[in-house]
């Protein structure tokens, strides 16, 4: 089948992070992934590639340095992140030109044969963690189980459209994120309560997923990552993985460099590659955005079920 031909793979990302070298596969999963001729990103600003600029009222922009010191021509161009987020990674490797803002491109949608989008949205786990009102309204199982409802409509609208293959990730440790972070201690342990809404929701998103496949049958095929143990994996052993530091920003003041976001007067760490996050918010370093990518073009079924992404695409 010629690539012209093969289906768009879609991706739904809410929260990743990570960093490894030699990944069993790795070439031959990249040579594979050649084929996809476009690739549709559905997420927050973790694969944010500047939407929020085209955002008049919106103050969470990443246009700015230290922003981008590590991007091409270090530009910051409003991914939160020191270089490369997530997706442009995965269409790097794909071969696809670096996702440009879906808001950019108002006016000028006349696609390409392989192309590749990116889209914005909020994380409703952080707003509920943040929202004491929320949370007297309902309890974290209902909370969760509304949100996956909501992403399961989604997901039928963009299967109806014509997608058919989906790469999801769950959400990592919400908990383990520099400015969730017990401050007041010396081992600044991560926060109990959004670690168990982080998983909550990963469970009701698998079972969702689960019943959805049955329900599409064939019309629809999907790779889950399970991000949340993967991260576990990767903090509690950081030195294995590469890392040094997998509790504070890089980017940042105060505790843990977590006080403040990443303005162009912050602390900035001087070696990227040995970072976690980047800034208080939880982003990842390019350094983490290209290991969890590694981590998801593996064979090892470890982390992603029912199928690895070279299953996927292959299917």
């Amino acid at each position: 089948m010629s690539a012209n031909n093969l289906p768009f793979l879609s991706v739904f990302l809410l929260l990743s992070l990570l960093r490894f070298d030699s990944i069993p596969g790795l070439e031959a999963a990249a040579g594979k992934l050649a084929s996809i001729p476009g690739v549709y990103v559905f997420g927050d600003s973790l694969v944010d590639a500047g939407n929020n600029n085209y955002l008049p009222f919106s103050v969470a922009k990443g246009n700015y340095p230290h922003n981008g010191i590590d991007f091409p021509k270090k530009k910051a161009t409003g991914r939160f992140c020191n270089g490369k987020n997530f997706a442009d990674v995965i269409a790097e490797k794909i071969g696809l030109p670096l996702p440009p803002p879906y808001l950019s491109l108002r006016g000028l949608l006349k696609w390409r044969k392989r192309e590749s989008a990116a889209v914005a949205g909020s994380n409703d786990l952080l707003n509920y963690i943040r929202s004491s009102q929320l949370r007297r309204k309902s309890s974290p199982q209902q909370y969760t189980q509304s949100v996956v409802d909501r992403f399961k409509a989604q997901l039928k609208t963009v299967q109806e459209t014509g997608a058919h293959r989906f790469l999801i990730l769950g959400v990592a440790q919400l908990g383990c994120m520099p400015s969730r972070r017990e401050k007041n201690s010396t081992t600044h342990e991560c926060n109990k309560e959004a670690n168990m809404l982080a998983s909550l929701y990963n469970k009701a998103l698998i079972k969702m997923l689960q019943q959805l496949k049955e329900e599409l049958k064939s019309s629809m095929a999907y790779s889950y990552f399970d991000m949340f143990n993967s991260v576990h994996d990767i903090v509690s052993n950081p030195a294995h993985y590469g890392f040094s530091d997998v509790t504070s920003a890089c980017c940042g003041s105060g505790v843990l460099n977590a006080a403040l976001p990443c303005f162009p007067v912050s602390n900035l760490c001087s070696d990227r590659t040995k970072y976690l996050f980047w800034d208080r918010y939880g982003h990842p370093t390019e350094a983490a955005a290209r290991t969890i990518v590694n981590f998801v073009l593996s064979e090892d079924t470890q982390y992603s079920s029912p199928l690895t992404l070279t299953q996927l695409v292959s299917s």
